[in-house]
């Protein structure tokens, strides 16, 4: 109960977000049209693991998660791009910086730092997505095989430089009604890094709608990376992903798996993971806009004769659009080693 009293001082944001939170501000300047945004995620967490000795529990702590800034700049059909930038560490950090060619619908070709081609659980925004941590994080927990931290689907392909942002060059498009492409060619090191070889990363991603709101991809990444004799080698990945419904629409179902070379664990290590997100938006009225409960299911294998599961039941609490309080308890089970677990709330202003 006490633990529980902690999280009072999040209540009264549901009731003081405005009800223009989500209208973003439109301005002209130096011949562009600048759409300005940005995002706050204010977090509560709360794990179980203890730290040694005299130390305190590993964390029970208020802290911002995220404080970003986006600008959106459009010159013409032909021409566009965005600035994103994050503020939450107290300290600027570039997130997304590119300028943007539509050539077509069906070609696109982009040059900066972004998100590179791969599972829909990174490319997803932090704005819609009900998980409030991707890796499903326990703090204080570092025992996953190469990757540390603990093992579940997004750590993985994280950790393993396939997913999440890098710097580089970008291509999409979409091919008729039903299928999407993405390919990103990038140094291979993460955002606002300089490459360290003469090599370069490359991942690629189809989407195919197969029926209304039924979407399947499938996606494969080549990461270029130093071995421990400073030789550049190569670590695969290649998966396929599931989407049916969309956010904040009645049921809505995400779910992946990955499978490929743990390069941190040894270069013979291999790892395969799977997850799945489903959730239920009811509509609401008056103060609060819906409610969504919600449940992760991940498995992971890092390396041979190691797994890990991982459940997240939650439930989301909307104001507006996707201004929300989000609760989230992530239960993680290794093979061998105790059961830990982490509690979130977390705040999303969104505008």
């Amino acid at each position: 109960m006490r633990r529980f009293l902690t999280l009072v001082p999040l209540i009264p944001i549901l009731f003081l977000v405005p009800s223009a939170a989500s209208a973003q501000l439109r301005v002209e300047g130096r011949g562009a049209s600048l759409t300005i945004g940005g995002r706050v995620h204010a977090q509560y967490s709360r794990s179980s693991v203890d730290g040694d000795g005299d130390e305190p529990d590993a964390v029970d702590d208020f802290f911002f998660r995220r404080a970003r800034i986006e600008v959106d700049a459009r010159v013409s059909d032909f021409l566009d791009g965005r600035a994103m930038v994050d503020i939450a560490t107290g300290s600027a950090d570039l997130t997304d910086a590119y300028l943007r060619l539509t050539f077509d619908p069906a070609f696109r070709i982009a040059f900066g730092q972004f998100k590179r081609a791969f599972s829909i659980f990174e490319l997803a925004s932090s704005t819609e997505l009900l998980i409030i941590e991707r890796d499903g994080r326990i703090e204080g927990l570092s025992d996953c095989p190469g990757v540390e931290s603990v093992c579940t689907f997004s750590r993985m392909t994280e950790a393993l430089e396939v997913d999440d942002r890098d710097i580089g060059v970008r291509a999409e498009g979409r091919l008729g009604e039903r299928v999407e492409y993405m390919a990103t060619l990038t140094n291979g090191e993460g955002k606002n890094t300089p490459d360290v070889n003469d090599a370069k990363s490359a991942s690629v991603r189809v989407a195919v709608e197969v029926a209304p709101d039924v979407v399947i991809a499938g996606f494969a990444g080549s990461h270029d990376y130093l071995d421990e004799n400073e030789d550049t080698e190569r670590a695969r990945a290649l998966g396929a992903d599931l989407e049916v419904g969309t956010f904040r629409d009645g049921f809505h179902l995400l779910a992946g798996v990955v499978g490929g070379d743990n390069w941190l664990a040894g270069p013979d290590a291999d790892f395969l993971t799977t997850q799945a997100l489903a959730s239920y938006y009811v509509p609401l009225g008056g103060r609060l806009a819906g409610i969504e409960p919600l449940l992760r299911a991940s498995w992971t294998r890092p390396a041979e004769g190691e797994s890990a599961v991982l459940l997240t039941p939650g439930l989301i609490l909307y104001v507006q659009g996707r201004n929300a309080i989000g609760f989230n308890l992530d239960r993680y089970d290794p093979a061998e080693g105790p059961s830990e677990w982490s509690f979130k709330a977390q705040a999303f202003l969104y505008f």
